[in-house]
């Protein structure tokens, strides 16, 4: 069938080449060698009117004889035309999407017709008319515009550029001071009833834990590394350990002293020095053994958290496992509740300094600063995180020093007539 269609054309294509006709114009169409019809390219004006289906044409404007020529009178035609407020007007339905859109699609029967949406979070667009948007890096975010990603803020505790860090390194230098003059008075006055009472030497390990619990303050603080991550909850930890195990030991040195004081009782054995130390060495190795078990298995280590905050990375310390970390929390919470528990029963007790109601408010202060601790620690991100945990520190510790030993300070510096045995034995008698 093809074949016979090929066929007719070429036999009639010989008589289709010498036809001869004028067009509506009255110009003579004539076909040359080749068979080809040679015809001019004609510019009309065309118009449409309101409520008109098809344009109006016009008389032609111009004739041309090849594409070349309409471009030539393109170019002479726009140097005559004078737009209006100097601009071509463009056969467009909507104006280009700038940088930082891309294209949309609309619900037009014009395809050419689209919408400008902006660019989602974490992605940017930096040519006109883009159709789609380019996500950022992991480590970076787009600027305002969202033509271009610019580096992630980072953010920890610095001491350069957060004047949080300038508060607490000043709280913490000032305890500092205290304890260490603290230290100093005790010295000095080592062999007065008043220091003596509960065993000196554990008032004193009390104190140096007390000003390494203040010291430990500077690990939390600057940017976080994989030591420092390790030492500032292990070390906080053990020193806060020694101190409650020191505060317990008190305590329980108070108790059993009241229970010796029956006749016949079989406590006075247990009154010594010995006990005392055998509690703090005991109750701090229990914590050392935590804090191993927990760097043995899963110790705590330097991380970028990248999920909190689209547009800045927190340099935060991972605790490894959380287990490590509450327990450690759970033990200390333990003692300072025994604590509690023991000096609040033996707080009215008649002696000439009962040392136990100090003890009960400083333990008191201990249990309520770190139970408040636990839900702001737990709602917090980033930064505030660790300003969370510092504060608790300083609080709890300071809370200690100044419950515990402002009374001693009171009577060794202001009322020293009282620090002798005795005026202790007489308001005993009393």
């Amino acid at each position: 069938m093809l074949k016979l269609f090929l066929f007719v054309i070429f036999k009639l294509h010989k008589y289709v080449k010498r036809l001869h006709y004028r067009d509506q114009y009255g110009r003579n169409i004539l076909f040359n060698e080749q068979g080809e019809l040679p015809t001019d390219i004609i510019m009309f004006n065309r118009m449409f009117y309101p409520n008109t289906a098809n344009p109006i044409r016009i008389s032609p404007v111009a004739s041309f004889k090849n594409a070349l020529q309409v471009d030539e009178y393109y170019q002479v035609l726009q140097e005559k035309i004078t737009w209006k407020n100097g601009t071509i007007p463009q056969a467009r339905c909507n104006e280009k999407c700038p940088p930082g859109y891309h294209k949309a699609a609309k619900n037009s029967i014009h395809t050419c017709c689209y919408g400008c949406v902006p660019c989602s979070d974490g992605e940017i667009s930096n040519t006109t008319d883009s159709e789609i948007c380019y996500k950022c890096p992991d480590d970076e975010w787009p600027d305002k515009d969202r033509v271009k990603c610019v580096l992630k803020m980072y953010e920890f505790l610095s001491y350069r550029d957060d004047p949080l860090v300038l508060v607490f390194l000043s709280i913490s230098l000032l305890l500092c001071i205290k304890t260490i003059v603290i230290i100093g008075i005790f010295i000095y006055h080592w062999e007065t009833p008043i220091v003596k009472a509960n065993n000196q030497t554990v008032s004193f390990i009390l104190l140096t834990s007390i000003l390494l619990s203040f010291l430990c303050v500077f690990l939390f603080l600057g940017r976080p590394v994989d030591i420092t991550c390790m030492l500032r909850q292990v070390s906080f930890s053990i020193f806060f350990s020694i101190a409650v195990s020191s505060v317990l030991a008190k305590t329980v040195t108070v108790y059993i002293a009241f229970k010796a004081t029956k006749p016949g009782s079989s406590w006075n054995r247990w009154v010594t020095v010995r006990l005392s130390n055998s509690i703090v060495f005991f109750c701090s190795s229990v914590q050392v053994l935590i804090c191993v078990v927990w760097l043995s298995v899963s110790p705590p280590y330097q991380e970028y958290d990248m999920s909190s905050y689209p547009w800045k990375i927190i340099i935060q310390c991972n605790e490894g496992t959380v287990i490590g970390f509450y327990s450690v929390l759970g033990y200390m919470g333990f003692m300072a509740a025994v604590s509690f528990h023991l000096a609040f029963m033996v707080r009215t007790l008649p002696d000439s300094f009962n040392e136990a109601k100090y003890i009960t408010f400083s333990m008191l202060v201990f249990c309520s600063v770190w139970i408040a601790m636990i839900p702001a620690y737990l709602s917090t991100r980033g930064k505030y995180m660790v300003a969370v945990e510092v504060f608790a520190i300083l609080t709890s510790s300071a809370g200690i020093l100044g419950c515990i030993f402002l009374p001693k300070l009171y009577i060794l510096l202001m009322k020293p007539d009282l620090n002798s045995r005795k005026r202790m034995l007489q308001k005993s008698v009393s």
